[in-house]
């Protein structure tokens, strides 16, 4: 089972601020992951930079419309991910209770896990021709 650790984004993340103890914080984070790529479990992980400098695509019908960055409406932007793989949601709830604040050690903040559709998960709903095709694209 894959689940995705989402890192909620906060002001100073939208503004490209990154905390005063930045070396604590990066070290915790690189000791965290460093445990989970040891027990076989890290896919990948990377913080995102500011909405600023990214956009969306807006569909409208068959009509497609880019709107820049920042998306200061939105209320729950994404400052970073951590994608795991691992046996069960009870071992994805371990790891994730050990996360270290991504924000900064003490402060208040969220972060959000969700499991990722597996093939298992769509073989009654999407044809298995185009499940099989997707998990070549994306060598799984």
């Amino acid at each position: 089972m894959r689940f995705m650790i989402i890192i909620k984004a906060t002001p100073d993340t939208e503004a490209g601020r990154f905390p005063e103890n930045v070396d604590e914080m990066f070290a915790a984070m690189g000791a965290f992951h460093e445990e989970l790529a040891k027990a076989g479990v890290l896919l990948d992980a990377a913080g995102l930079q500011p909405s600023s400098k990214g956009w969306r695509i807006r569909y409208e019908g068959d009509a497609r419309r880019v709107i820049d960055g920042p998306f200061t409406e939105s209320k729950e932007l994404i400052a970073g991910y951590t994608l795991i793989q691992v046996r069960s949601r009870e071992e994805a709830l371990e790891w994730t209770r050990r996360y270290p604040n991504p924000v900064n050690k003490g402060a208040t903040c969220e972060i959000e896990v969700r499991p990722l559709y597996e093939a298992e998960d769509l073989k009654d709903i999407a044809p298995k021709s185009e499940i099989d095709r997707f998990n070549e694209l994306t060598r799984k």
